[in-house]
């Protein structure tokens, strides 16, 4: 089923190794001129913008752009309760290895005399975008909302699309994470105007409103403030709308359509294999599944399982088109050598290596959002359970970006603390320095110190 890609015998370099492999083509470019309107829209209009949109968009035009806490209490009380012990597993998981993440603040004396303290301040206020497409996305609630809560944010503020089946408001299981996270500051919109309304702002349109910024305790014109910080995964409009407010706030990456790779030698179970690359296939019809393997035996037997097993999976239309288009396939390769090599040039979002010691191929690997060891280390594990992030760099962007972690939400600010002594044992070279530059002033904001 997967077509095919025979690497074997051929010595590429890492460009023309990325430009062989399967891989989705994504304009954003191009969806970024589409949603430029929607973005000013937005600026100029806020939440009378906001309701035409998702009128437009979403197919319903929500009462509440702001989302009620009643509806926030009603939706966790009516949580399904295995489903509330899996969020309370993923919640408690994803804390303690997001923890793990912060930096230790430093002081290092650079000469007698003369320190340097790093200090890590975390932002005061965050827009965490949670996706609600073809699926529903709780997981992405935990991930974004304990990141930045781990890394010490003030305020979050969480959008997510209104749905019309629930009354313009976001799907209610989306609710319940927010309210089992404590988040009260709720969004109904979705896409490009959820990142526009988080990052510029977005005022008051109606009565209704105003009545939910007062439920909130909250006075004034401005339904919501603008944030520091946005982050979270959506589709390619989500994606072009954080690179045009990219500069007015910070943002975590532009994360695109999910994609998995599986590294995988003679030794890993065919049908380990086959459903690893459909449990990502079902996200989208553009998601990527990519076997790279130095076995055509096992690509063969991988053939066979998912010819077999897509026809009795859920989604599997869905699943067919991801496994059939330019963006899946498998990678031929002549040893694992080469396999490490591909699976570097790709840059997967995910990243599965199932071979024999795989923990020693995993360490070699430099480009990948995230890494999984070995046939008890699915994808899946990593969206919901595992205690690592979900929100991962996509479309090879692993050769420079990171995976959402708390460092998307803290800032480094470096302190420096010098007594006279120390500054006056520098004034020479720092003279001979400002001096070779033409820059004399700041030598004399040195010099007259000692005068």
């Amino acid at each position: 089923m997967l077509k095919r890609t025979d690497l074997r015998g051929q010595s590429l370099t890492a460009a023309e190794l990325a430009a062989t492999l399967p891989r989705a083509a994504l304009d954003v470019e191009g969806a970024l001129e589409a949603i430029r309107h929607v973005l000013a829209d937005v600026r100029e209009r806020g939440a009378a913008a906001l309701r035409d949109l998702a009128e437009r968009f979403d197919g319903v035009r929500p009462e509440h752009i702001r989302v009620p806490a009643a509806a926030l209490t009603d939706a966790l009380e009516h949580l399904d309760p295995d489903v509330r012990e899996a969020l309370e597993i993923s919640i408690a998981h994803n804390r303690a290895g997001h923890t793990a993440q912060l930096p230790t603040e430093t002081s290092t004396e650079i000469t007698p005399g003369g320190h340097v303290h790093q200090r890590w301040v975390p932002v005061r206020r965050v827009g965490l975008y949670v996706p609600g497409g073809l699926a529903v996305y709780p997981s992405s609630v935990v991930m974004n909302a304990v990141a930045a809560q781990v890394a010490g944010v003030e305020q979050l503020a969480i959008a997510s699309p209104p749905q019309k089946e629930f009354g313009g408001l976001p799907h209610p299981v989306i609710l319940a994470a927010c309210a089992l996270l404590g988040v009260d500051e709720v969004y109904a919109v979705g896409g490009a105007q959820a990142v526009a309304m988080l990052a510029y702002g977005a005022g008051v349109e109606n009565d209704v409103d105003r009545a939910d910024l007062a439920a909130a305790e909250l006075d004034g014109e401005l339904l919501c403030e603008p944030v520091d910080v946005v982050t979270g995964p959506g589709n390619i409009y989500v994606a072009a709308a954080k690179r045009a407010v990219m500069g007015t706030v910070g943002i975590d990456a532009e994360a695109g359509t999910t994609e998995i790779a599986v590294l995988a030698d003679a030794t890993a179970d065919p049908a380990h294999v086959a459903v690893d690359l459909m449990s990502q296939a079902e996200h989208d019809p553009a998601a990527a599944s990519v076997l790279i393997t130095d076995s055509p035996d096992l690509a063969d037997a991988v053939d066979a399982e998912i010819t077999t097993r897509v026809a009795a999976t859920k989604h599997a239309e869905r699943v067919r088109t991801a496994l059939t288009g330019p963006q899946s396939g498998t990678v031929l390769v002549t040893d694992l050598d080469q396999a490490v090599a591909v699976a570097d040039a790709y840059g997967a979002e995910h990243l599965e290596i199932q071979t024999a010691d795989a923990a020693s191929v995993a360490g070699r690997i430099r480009n990948a959002g995230a890494i999984f060891v070995g046939p008890y280390s699915p994808v899946p594990l990593g969206d919901y359970l595992a205690g690592s992030n979900h929100v991962l760099p996509t479309g090879g962007t692993a050769r420079f970006a990171s995976g959402l972690n708390v460092t998307a939400f803290i800032k480094s600010v470096q302190v420096i603390e010098y007594d006279e002594t120390a500054l006056k044992q520098l004034a020479a070279p720092l003279t001979a320095l400002a001096t070779s530059e033409d820059l004399p002033g700041h030598a004399e904001a040195v010099n007259a110190r000692f005068e």
